[in-house]
């Protein structure tokens, strides 16, 4: 049975004292819910991991990341590799974001190595995959989507493809308050298990969790995620704010 996921990425926002007291704010709201039938994930920026993963051991979250190196170790300025964050407690990592595609040029290469770094170090890779506005304007999504899957994580074997998570991020609803409706959403999720199926078969895109990115929020999340092939939200700038990210676990 394939999981139920809302997962917070902060992106390069917040100071350490902003990060505090917000995963404070969070924990009081999972304590007063306590909600067990969604896997809340806190990705906030490196700096942040390793208080966010002390205070995972009181609290009913996992901890994420936002990116991770695509080499194991070595003379990588400024890169995080994926066995430190393993041995920080982080369970789950984002790649391939639109905003690393665009400003970091990531390759579709790199996004494999990724994958596998994390995989070898039992972190759960949270894959981003989605259209930019012309592309979709001119009815290419589904092709877009399906290579970007098959050029990164579909050259992983069945066990390993088995433990990633996929996220849609529909890159003209990123950050703009515009979202992909209900219908759109659910469209893309279902072509996406339809692709697992036919490349890993039907059980591993069964119990694949997909999520949707791309201003999902406090207002939308319940319709969205009403959708049988929505898994929930990877959420950008409303996991920012405690009650509102809070509503948003609450949608399920």
């Amino acid at each position: 049975m394939r999981r139920k996921i809302v997962a917070g990425n902060w992106k390069m926002n917040n100071t350490f004292q902003e990060a505090d007291e917000l995963i404070n704010e969070i924990m009081d709201g999972l304590e007063e819910a306590n909600q067990k039938s969604v896997n809340v994930v806190l990705c906030p920026p490196f700096t942040f991991l390793e208080m966010t993963t002390d205070y995972a051991q009181e609290s009913d979250y996992a901890v994420g990341a936002q990116n991770v190196s695509c080499h194991d170790a070595g003379a990588y300025t400024g890169e995080v590799a994926a066995k430190m964050l393993e041995s920080m407690g982080v369970e789950y990592c984002i790649i391939g974001h639109s905003e690393r595609r665009k400003y970091f040029h990531e390759t579709d290469k790199e996004l494999t190595q990724k994958a596998e770094l994390l995989l070898k170090n039992n972190i759960l890779p949270i894959f981003c995959c989605g259209e930019i506005l012309p592309e979709r304007e001119a009815a290419k999504q589904f092709d877009v989507v399906k290579q970007q899957l098959t050029d990164a994580v579909f050259n992983l074997d069945p066990l390993d493809f088995a433990k990633i998570i996929i996220a849609y991020e529909p890159v003209w609803a990123i950050g703009t308050g515009v979202t992909a409706t209900p219908m759109q959403a659910q469209e893309m999720h279902a072509y996406i298990r339809s692709l697992i199926a036919e490349k890993y078969g039907k059980e591993i895109a069964k119990n694949t969790s997909i999520l949707y990115g791309g201003s999902c929020n406090a207002e939308n999340a319940k319709e969205l995620f009403a959708n049988p092939d929505v898994d929930g939200g990877l959420i950008g700038g409303a996991s920012l704010k405690a009650k509102d990210f809070l509503k948003i676990i609450d949608s399920f």
